[in-house]
């Protein structure tokens, strides 16, 4: 897995020496780069993962202690050295990793090399195995620790730092006690893991833990640990952290038990059975009760055969077809069906069937519940709702809801019961558009056919409604051959957006239309009867105001002409005479 790439360096060697060295084949998943020099080069020195140092005719102690210095401390130093100079590097021999004396056959310098490949080869197989260990030790979830024969912890991993919140240098070296933060080591543990040592078999066991606030439960094992002589040296532990399952298994139980609960308590019914009806599974008390049967074993005798014997005949059929749609797991069907009980009472069941698999076998589950008194509500309900729409729409002879985004609807009164107009184009399910077309085509009358059209329209309704809540279309039919004024009123129902339901009402103002053109035309009579008398009044005043200013003008003029000719009696008699005249004239017209 691993791939190890050495830098080699060759200071000093001698060229035949060198010429060997960097011949040699490297092992599988090793590769060489090779450094060389005839000095020391300290540069070279800090970058080598090995160094041959050659110490002929050089200062022994001084070109080792110096490559000492300069070289990585982890980089191996092999030294080529004479007899004369191996004494001198006494001090120096910890840092130095091999001597290789001088003269040395090259068969012999061979063998060396294949040895320090060899040994390269362990250290890192070594090192990988060591490696995969302890990433599986720290990585692991479970807690995971080695002890000696004391008790006291001598490895331990990640996860068992996590559990006992402390780090590694804190737990290592340390025993029960002071790890568990607890006054004294537990004797449970103790005599555990003196059972393990002593009969060198694994124990398994449950514990309990205190983390913090938290009580947790583990699963341990625990299993001896041998020395190079076989003899036990210690314990090796895993603990599996079950608090989570443990709490889920705990859960479950509850939850069983409710569920358990529920089954016998609950309104709905629920009865599980074979494929084929022969075995009923489980039913609780609910749908015996409904299926009219004290227990299973009586729901079989009476003939249990994918359907209950208490299932009307009417029903049956529907019921087994419904069943036998069922093909796949969890497919699931809704049917409603009636039981007539030994009493002759009779309930209505709305049944679910659902397909189900459970250890490899296919079973049917279904839920009964007893709709009986939802039914008897629902015919009330509809009942009274009929009858309050037949009052609230006395005067119309079709009411009609409509859905304008869908252009679906259906009448919620239809008093046409000829068929004549209505019954025959507003029944079942009716489409606005259509329906609309069709009854302006065959009755609204001609003149009034496109003007009918575009006043109900979706889009005109759905405008004229955006601010108010009604709007009327007056138009003209022709029934019989005979002309009727017809309305047709449009109500706006719930929120007007995002949904626009209306409610069409049509119905007859004919007579009401008729009736007021009459008051109309009396009306226009007695207003042409006024202007007429108005006029006369005043040709009449006209006539009068000339008839009496004429004489008054008479009266007025002689009056004055008298008073200025007073001295002259011929003329101011003339003038009297004349004003008297004028005067008799206006009395008169008066």
């Amino acid at each position: 897995m691993y791939h190890c790439h050495m830098h080699l360096y060759l200071a000093g060697c001698r060229k035949e020496t060198a010429k060997i060295i960097k011949a040699m084949e490297p092992f599988e998943r090793f590769t060489h780069t090779f450094m060389e020099s005839e000095g020391i080069d300290e540069v070279s020195a800090a970058k080598a993962d090995v160094i041959w140092l050659g110490l002929q005719g050089m200062d022994a102690r001084e070109a080792v202690q110096t490559m000492i210095h300069v070289k990585r401390k982890e980089a191996d130093l092999i030294v080529f050295a004479d007899r004369s100079q191996i004494a001198l590097l006494t001090n120096e021999l910890s840092e130095i990793k091999d001597i290789w004396t001088m003269p040395m056959e090259e068969e012999e310098l061979r063998f060396r090399i294949l040895r320090w490949q060899q040994s390269c080869k362990r250290s890192m197989d070594c090192w990988q195995a060591n490696h995969y260990l302890e990433a599986a030790i720290d990585n692991s979830p479970n807690l995971i620790w080695f002890k000696n024969t004391e008790g006291v912890h001598l490895k331990v991993n990640n996860s068992f730092c996590e559990a006992v919140n402390k780090t590694k240098e804190q737990v290592q070296g340390q025993r029960h006690a002071y790890i568990w933060n607890v006054d004294e080591d537990d004797p449970a543990c103790i005599e555990s893991e003196e059972k393990v040592m002593s009969t060198r078999k694994t124990c398994i066991a449950e514990e309990e833990i205190q983390v913090g606030d938290e009580r947790r439960t583990l699963i341990t094992f625990k299993s001896p640990l041998y020395d190079l002589d076989e003899s036990v040296m210690g314990t090796v532990g895993i603990a599996i952290d079950v608090t989570r399952e443990r709490e889920y298994e705990q859960e479950v139980a509850r939850k069983t038990h409710t569920l358990e609960t529920i089954f016998e308590s609950i309104d709905c019914g629920v009865l599980c059975h074979s494929l084929d009806g022969a075995r009923i599974l489980s039913v609780n008390d609910v749908a015996l009760k409904i299926l009219g049967c004290d227990s299973k074993e009586e729901l079989l005798e009476k003939g249990f055969d994918m359907i209950a014997s208490s299932v009307m005949d009417e029903d049956k059929e529907t019921l087994q077809k419904k069943i036998e749609e069922l093909k796949n797991e969890g497919d699931s069907t809704s049917v409603e069906y009636r039981v007539k009980h030994r009493d002759g009472k009779i309930l209505h069941v709305m049944g679910n069937v659902k397909l189900l698999e459970e250890n490899g076998e296919l079973f049917y589950q279904r839920f009964l519940l007893d709709c009986t008194e939802q039914r008897i509500r629902e015919k009330r309900n509809a009942r009274h709702q009929m009858e309050l729409v037949q009052a609230l729409t006395i005067d119309y002879s079709l009411v009609c809801f409509f859905d304008l985004d869908a252009g679906i609807g259906n009448a919620l009164r239809n008093d046409d019961y000829d068929g004549s107009m209505f019954g025959v184009i507003f029944s079942g399910d009716i489409v606005f558009k259509d329906s609309m077309e069709r009854y302006a085509k065959e009755f609204v009358c001609e003149e009034d056919r496109e003007g009918f059209r575009q006043s109900c329209t979706q889009e005109r309704i759905r405008t004229e409604l955006r601010d108010k809540k009604s709007y009327c279309v007056r138009y003209r039919i022709v029934r019989d051959g005979v002309i009727e004024y017809y309305e047709v009123k449009i109500v706006r129902v719930g929120i007007w957006e995002g949904h626009y339901g209306v409610v069409l009402g049509f119905h007859s103002v004919d007579e009401s239309t008729r009736s007021e053109m009459e008051q109309k035309g009396m009306l226009k009579d007695a207003l042409s009867q006024a202007n007429k008398a108005s006029q006369a009044k005043s040709v009449f005043l006209s006539n009068m105001s000339h008839d009496i200013r004429t004489p008054m003008n008479a009266i007025v003029g002689f009056t004055s002409l008298a008073i200025t000719h007073i001295d002259r009696q011929e003329q101011v008699k003339e003038y009297l005479e004349k004003i008297m005249t004028s005067g008799n004239h206006l009395l008169n017209l008066i």
